[in-house]
């Protein structure tokens, strides 16, 4: 049996089709880390793989929650951990391909070991910072834990808000859980990161924006925002929230689409800031066309 094989990229770097062709090599059955792909209903834009691009081959962590219903890097690591036992019992092997790098980092690293259900503390949160503002609960971070505080930038919405809820459910300070000891996947693996020249990519990107407008995105977005999802989280996603903002009059459809470009290449450009902070990471061109063949070889070698 081969290591756990872990694809990683920005956006349009042609994950999906690399991955699919490895399993077909290997008997492997994929596990997906795209935190939109998880969604029903949001199928276009966010390139879900329908079953011509799957090919035949199992993929897991696909359309498993409504548009309005949570999901989170947590609820990935126990749930593709768990597949990924299961597969291995079965002697099948194990892909995991996609682009969120915090669902791939707390994969293979695991997340802080804490259990307690923030939800409510991080609504409140929320709330406090459209009311208060941001700067009213970055003080009160540097109060509560001052080390965790010089570690991010005052304008970190999400950092905060994240330290905080969980200072306010556990009573101990964010730093204390990121000091403890997290629990990495027992399994062998190789963590391997596919790129593409930069101007290509974003060449990629831009006919993959065409392609989805042609495929029927923005039919997609007006369905869901008829269905009652307009204010769903999953809808803050690039491609949904440009065409809510057509849909709600404030851009016309060929701005929205220019706007979905801009922001998709921004995204790619980010993940590809992430990835390159990461460690262990094999750097591998997604262009030539024997990759599944040099996949397999790694993932041999390393076993």
């Amino acid at each position: 049996m081969l290591p756990v094989i872990v694809l990683a990229g920005p956006t349009a770097v042609g994950k999906t089709a690399v991955a699919v062709e490895t399993a077909l090599k290997c008997d492997a059955e994929i596990i997906s880390a795209d935190s939109r792909q998880v969604y029903k209903k949001l199928d276009i834009g966010t390139a879900k793989p329908g079953p011509e691009e799957q090919r035949g081959v199992r993929h897991h962590c696909i359309d498993i929650r409504e548009p309005d219903e949570p999901y989170n890097a947590g609820m990935f690591e126990k749930q593709a951990r768990a597949i990924t036992v299961r597969l291995r019992e079965q002697g099948k092997n194990v892909i995991v391909a996609g682009g969120t790098g915090l669902y791939l980092r707390a994969y293979l690293q695991g997340l802080m070991p804490l259990d307690t259900d923030t939800t409510r503390q991080r609504r409140a949160l929320e709330g406090r910072a459209r009311e208060e503002g941001l700067a009213t609960l970055f003080d009160e971070l540097i109060s509560r834990d001052p080390a965790y505080a010089r570690r991010i930038q005052p304008t970190d919405a999400r950092r905060i808000i994240r330290a905080l809820e969980v200072i306010h459910a556990t009573g101990r300070p964010f730093s204390y859980w990121h000091a403890r000891p997290h629990a990495p996947l027992p399994f062998p693996y190789i963590y391997i990161g596919l790129e593409r020249p930069r101007e290509e990519l974003y060449a990629r990107i831009n006919q993959r924006v065409d392609n989805m407008i042609s495929a029927g995105l923005p039919e997609e977005v007006r369905a869901l925002k008829l269905d009652g999802y307009a204010t769903c989280k999953s809808m803050q996603t690039v491609g949904y929230a440009e065409l809510l903002d057509w849909l709600d009059g404030r851009m016309t459809l060929e701005e929205s689409i220019e706007h979905i470009k801009r922001n998709t290449r921004r995204y790619a450009k980010r993940q590809i800031t992430w990835f390159h902070k990461e460690q262990a990471m094999y750097r591998m061109d997604a262009r030539p066309d024997n990759i599944p063949e040099k996949i397999i070889r790694l993932a041999r070698h390393n076993d």
